[in-house]
């Protein structure tokens, strides 16, 4: 009998993709610290799922994954005076947002978006850049701020978004934003803690869309 043929969605590792052996997931995969990923039995089902969200196909049921209450994380160790930020896209690229929210309340602070042709590391990268910029004006330059995305807290490091996206007439928007955030970046220090955000123990971010199935 032939062996059925799969495929291997990398949402977060070092070249995110869809694969068609584990091998080639594997190199992409191996050593990268909260590497994202996910056999499927079909193309269809892989291009589907890489536009999507990896939570939308692990966990999705389980307790980890749930969105848990302010007296939860406390007690899980999370800083609940702080803010947290994420980023939702509909396609890769396609139409990307992001916010800032309170981690104790779930207050939106701000929002940015949509804009069409973006891609969620994006996203998460200006929403970033905008909870710093948000919190020095309003003299808190020391609290801290949750991200889930490592992708975009490397970028932030490097003071450069390394998107491998493509400047377009459809995109334009964004990467005005984009240089906008960068020159922010040249121009002012990093003062408040980046933390990651532990999905898995924690649950979606306060700051998560809410948009999975």
């Amino acid at each position: 009998m032939a062996k059925s043929r799969a495929f291997y969605v990398v949402w977060e590792g070092i070249n995110p993709g869809i694969y068609t052996s584990w091998e080639e997931a594997r190199r992409q995969t191996q050593n990268y610290p909260g590497a994202k990923y996910k056999r499927f039995d079909s193309r269809e089902e892989a291009e589907a799922a890489y536009r999507s969200s990896y939570w939308n196909y692990v966990n999705k049921n389980t307790r980890s994954s749930r969105p848990k209450s302010a007296a939860e994380l406390e007690r899980l160790g999370v800083l609940l005076d702080s803010l947290t930020v994420d980023a939702a896209c509909s396609g890769n690229p396609g139409l990307m947002e992001y916010r800032g929210v309170r981690t104790d309340t779930g207050e939106e602070l701000f929002r940015g978006g949509p804009w069409p042709g973006g891609t969620n590391n994006i996203g998460e990268f200006l929403a970033l850049v905008h909870a710093l910029a948000w919190l020095q004006q309003h003299g808190q330059p020391h609290l801290p701020i949750y991200s889930d995305s490592r992708n975009a807290q490397g970028w932030i490091r490097q003071k450069k978004c390394r998107t491998k996206l493509k400047p377009t007439a459809e995109n334009a928007k964004i990467f005005e934003l984009i240089e906008r955030a960068e020159r922010w970046l040249q121009t002012h220090p990093v003062t408040n803690p980046i933390l990651k955000w532990d999905t898995e123990r924690w649950g979606e971010n306060p700051a998560d869309f809410g948009r999975k199935k």
